[in-house]
């Protein structure tokens, strides 16, 4: 148990530059307030005391501006930075080493009983901002840009942008610490929509500059043939 209590310390310094001391965490550190008050409120709540598990639940969201429903099931290691306005459904599952920051929603869009909410695989990281919505998978290692909006499955390994979110960059997940990417930003993440556009701008601009030289090609062999036509006469 204390090992294990070390082990989720640790992963907070491992992925936060800002930590000095494993004190740090433990007295000054939102996401672990939250998950540790999420492991009592689980503990509750699979024992059918719902209503007392919410309300440890509850007392986390007060103390840590994070709100984890009792019912959801969290992995090992889970590092949630600033944490403000985190929000975690009750069917949710996410797996080990993964990162949440502040305002990211794993939710639900339908009111039926039953898988709602998504599944977050090992490694995946959510930067701040992000609405991962459905009962979907996000695959392993997978990185979700700030302020994107995921409705659908996510493959391993890439990182997704946008409203609604679409594939930027393929990559392997993440497997040493200096592989780690913090707000889930690495290497360039312009929407592909924007990248598109820009794409094509640029070919246009291409086409213009080409244009352009064919218009002075055709004025100076106008220029020459009437140079030749005036010498004739």
């Amino acid at each position: 148990m204390f090992k294990r209590l070390i082990e989720e310390i640790d992963s907070y310094v491992d992925r936060d530059p800002a930590l000095r001391t494993r004190w740090d965490v433990i007295l000054s550190y939102p996401g672990f307030h939250a998950l540790t008050c999420y492991k009592a409120s689980s503990w509750l709540w699979r024992r059918k005391l719902y209503t007392l598990g919410r309300f440890v639940s509850h007392l986390g969201r007060v103390f840590s501006g994070i709100e984890i429903h009792p019912g959801a099931r969290i992995g090992e290691r889970l590092f949630i930075d600033h944490g403000m306005g985190v929000v975690i459904g009750e069917t949710a599952e996410i797996g080990d080493d993964v990162t949440l920051y502040q305002g990211v929603t794993l939710g639900g869009t339908s009111l039926a009983k039953g898988k709602r909410h998504p599944t977050l695989e090992d490694g995946v990281i959510v930067g701040s901002g992000a609405q991962i919505l459905g009962p979907f998978t996000v695959g392993a290692g997978a990185r979700i840009g700030a302020n994107a909006v995921v409705v659908k499955e996510v493959p391993p390994g890439v990182t997704m942008v946008g409203i609604p979110a679409k594939i930027a960059q393929r990559s392997g997940p993440a497997q040493e610490p200096e592989d780690f990417a913090a707000y889930a930003v690495a290497g360039d993440l312009m929407d592909p929509t924007s990248r598109a556009l820009a794409a094509l701008q640029e070919e246009m601009e291409a086409m213009r500059g080409r244009i352009a030289e064919l218009e002075d090609q055709v004025q100076s062999d106008d220029a020459s043939c009437c140079a030749s036509e005036g010498r004739s006469a």
